[in-house]
């Protein structure tokens, strides 16, 4: 990496299968079933190829859990910076009563505290969920940054999609209307900008989405195109990096587990987008991905922008939600 490239932000919502199948309305997210072990070797050794330090939100459910603790522990030992992505990954979380939010958060602090001996300082909603009551949460507990701002149309537009393809069923059915973004975040900000919250700012980093046309970048939108047409998927991919040193926007590439993980390796998870490829050409995919963000940014942890670039001197824009 040079440091002389603009910055950008790698991140990984490090959602397990059990989050999936819940939202989904499938029977047995209750035992928690888990792919962490399998799928956290996998991202590692690709981010330590390319000597990549990124930003892991972790679930408090799992760092709560006995059997996923060697593999949590993994990640903030290779150096990578941990975030909160709530304890139960309930989209609904957006909706609920300060009370209810501020204890979500405490829990997921101190079981990710617990295993990684790293106090949370930036979040990022289930299922980009986000709200005034959840962001002044974030801003008295001493939050840097959000990161759940998703901003494209094609959010609303994707739920309606997975509403129609879920079969009718009461379980899942108040978490599957928070999923993916609201049209009022779909018009938002691509570059980075504070929230005006209750007692001061909070800073945003909103996941990129392409300049002009708002379509989603992050990786598993690139998987389902490469389930199509692999060379159109790092066409776009291509097309997004070159927008966004044109316009000045810090590009913030979001990644998920299932991300390395094929249906041969998760076939409770069928369903879910890009599951039609194979483990390894989902690989393959990330890994020259992953070499075009480097040759074009200087990848960073949120944390680590977030101290850089968003002091007074970098006069970003505020604005109430």
């Amino acid at each position: 990496m040079n440091s002389r490239q603009p910055p950008a932000t790698l991140s990984l919502d490090l959602d397990n299968q059990w989050a999936y199948m819940r939202v989904h309305g499938d029977p047995g997210w209750e035992t928690f079933p888990s792919y962490l072990d399998r799928v956290a070797p996998l991202i590692l050794g690709q981010l330590a190829a390319r000597g990549l330090r990124i930003t892991f939100f972790l679930v408090g459910q799992d760092a709560a859990l006995d059997r996923n603790r060697e593999a949590l522990a993994r990640i903030a030992a290779a150096g990578h910076e941990v975030g909160n992505h709530s304890f139960e990954h309930r989209p609904s979380l957006a909706r609920q009563a300060p009370a209810a939010i501020e204890e979500e958060l405490a829990r997921a602090e101190e079981a990710i505290e617990a295993v990684t001996g790293q106090r949370p300082r930036g979040f990022r909603g289930p299922g980009f969920c986000c709200s005034s009551a959840l962001l002044g949460v974030l801003a008295r507990r001493g939050y840097s940054y959000d990161a759940s701002a998703f901003p494209t149309l094609i959010g609303p537009l994707a739920r309606a999609y997975y509403l129609l393809r879920t079969p009718t069923r009461s379980a899942g059915q108040e978490e599957r209307a928070g999923l993916f973004g609201s049209w009022r975040q779909g018009i938002g900000p691509l570059r980075p900008f504070f929230w005006q919250v209750e007692g001061g700012k909070l800073l945003e980093i909103p996941v990129t989405t392409m300049p002009f046309l708002r379509t989603p970048v992050h990786l598993t939108y690139l998987l389902y195109m490469a389930g199509h047409s692999t060379r159109l998927a790092l066409a776009y991919f291509r097309a997004a990096v070159r927008l966004c040193r044109a316009t000045q926007t810090p590009l913030s590439l979001l990644l998920h587990p299932l991300d390395f993980l094929g249906r041969e390796d998760v076939p409770e998870l069928a369903y879910f987008p890009g599951m039609t490829l194979c483990g390894e050409r989902k690989r393959e995919l990330v890994a020259r991905v992953l070499e075009l963000l480097c040759a074009a940014f200087a990848p960073l942890p949120l944390g680590e922008f977030a101290r850089a670039h968003a002091g007074p001197a970098a006069g970003l824009p505020a604005r109430r939600f």
